[in-house]
């Protein structure tokens, strides 16, 4: 049996996040059914990270074992001509047995884009979220920087989320515009559940004025109530994982 790791993107708009459920179409879904239309057998994928509901990526990682002969490079070109259009393979590699695309990952690197203009770009709707009211980049910079670091993210946690620590570290938390767009840019070791998007949303009010710029109180309080909005999932990409 071979170990192979494929790098795929998505659009995620149409899907249920990636991980499979009950009567709801979902990345993971749509990606093993290819699999078993090109290798000839079922093949469980495991992947990098489970992005959610309407959250696209352009690198996500995930692996499957085959006793396929297909040539590893031949996969992406297999692959993308049975899967939909919205969902590409970009590369295929032989890994090792051991290589497990989730606990293998050092970190993953996210970005959320903002449509600051004052009306909103038309092609850029679906991969950002529009907001006319001017941020001040200064004072989100200012506030970014002080998360960096090893912390206990619970403030920044969703609800939902079932995990044994929230102690995650935060390697990079960059703030840049560009032709009116907004960029967060944030690489952890890993990510709780709805976590990036609780720390744009915080990152928007203090732009806003709404909030101070020193969070070390919400990182202290551990409560989810202490942090800002959870923002919509549209502007948010999986860029990257990096091993």
């Amino acid at each position: 049996m071979q170990n192979i790791k494929l790098t795929i993107g998505y659009n995620g708009a149409q899907y249920h996040g990636f991980q499979l459920q009950e009567n709801s179409l979902t990345i993971q879904e749509c990606l093993e059914r290819a699999i078993h239309t090109v290798f000839g057998h079922p093949a469980r994928v495991v992947a990098a990270g489970r992005t959610d509901s309407g959250v696209h990526a352009e690198g996500q990682v995930v692996n499957f074992r085959t006793a396929s002969a297909i040539p590893v490079e031949r996969i992406p070109y297999a692959l993308n001509s049975v899967l939909p259009r919205d969902i590409v393979v970009s590369r295929a590699e032989k890994v090792s047995e051991l290589f497990h695309a989730r606990y293998s990952a050092a970190s993953k690197v996210y970005t959320y884009t903002i449509d600051n203009a004052p009306h909103p770009r038309v092609l850029a709707r679906h991969c950002s979220l529009h907001l006319r009211v001017a941020l001040d980049l200064a004072l989100m910079k200012k506030a970014a920087a002080l998360l960096l670091g090893r912390h206990d993210f619970s403030s920044f946690m969703g609800s939902a989320s079932c995990v044994k620590t929230a102690v995650r570290q935060l390697l990079r938390l960059d703030v840049d515009e560009s032709n009116g767009f907004i960029t967060i840019t944030a690489e952890a070791n890993g990510f709780l559940y709805n976590m990036m998007r609780i720390i744009v949303g915080t990152l928007v009010e203090v732009g806003l004025g709404k909030r101070e710029p020193d969070l070390q109180p919400l990182l202290q309080a551990k409560d989810r109530n202490a942090a800002g909005w959870t923002v919509p999932p549209h502007g948010l990409i999986l860029r990257e994982v990096k091993y």
